[in-house]
């Protein structure tokens, strides 16, 4: 899933698409992580489902939440990276992780952390609605609310491969204040 790239990704991933029958893909015209994986999740096929960032994982690390998947078939396998690349993002994290923990009562360390590995019987998490980077916390909120038990996989590699982080301080902002509201919209 390409969705309002800048680089050569949408032409990479038709050529691969061309060349691989197991491989599909789609272009969205409009940018937003939570559009990306809606649109991704509405077209995937199959009783495993997995959503990630393509500049952060590697076949390897897929490769691995995927044995974790298939030895615990009926739990949600995330990554939960260790490392950032700065300080500053270090410290962004933490702040966002220890607002969703106490705002949600989540147990998660990692929220934005992918891949994101679960069984189609979890299906509340293919009805996922935010368009924007909120997405992986509705996704842990979802989670809670239902009972799907949940195991964070630690990732201690976090090198970009592709692509430029789009996360910068008003980007930040917006998460920390966006998770405020997501709070105050809650039911009950």
């Amino acid at each position: 899933m390409t969705n309002g790239c800048t680089d050569a990704s949408v032409e990479i991933s038709q050529e691969l698409a061309g060349t691989q029958p197991t491989v599909r893909t789609t272009d969205l015209a409009e940018s937003g992580w939570g559009r990306a994986v809606k649109e991704g999740l509405s077209l995937a096929a199959g009783d495993l489902i997995c959503y990630t960032n393509s500049a952060r994982t590697t076949p390897e690390m897929l490769a691995l939440l995927l044995i974790y998947e298939s030895a615990y078939p009926s739990v949600v396998i995330k990554a939960n990276r260790r490392i950032r690349d700065h300080w500053a993002r270090r410290l962004g994290s933490l702040i966002y992780n220890l607002e969703c923990r106490a705002l949600f009562d989540l147990a998660m360390w990692d929220i934005n952390g992918t891949p994101k590995v679960f069984p189609r019987k979890f299906d509340k998490l293919l009805e996922l609605s935010r368009d924007d980077d909120l997405i992986d916390l509705e996704f842990a909120v979802t989670c809670k609310r239902e009972g799907y038990p949940v195991l964070e996989v630690p990732l201690l590699a976090t090198q970009r491969h592709g692509g430029r982080s789009t996360t910068n301080v008003r980007s930040a902002v917006r998460m920390y204040w966006g998770a405020y509201r997501m709070h105050q919209d809650e039911p009950g």
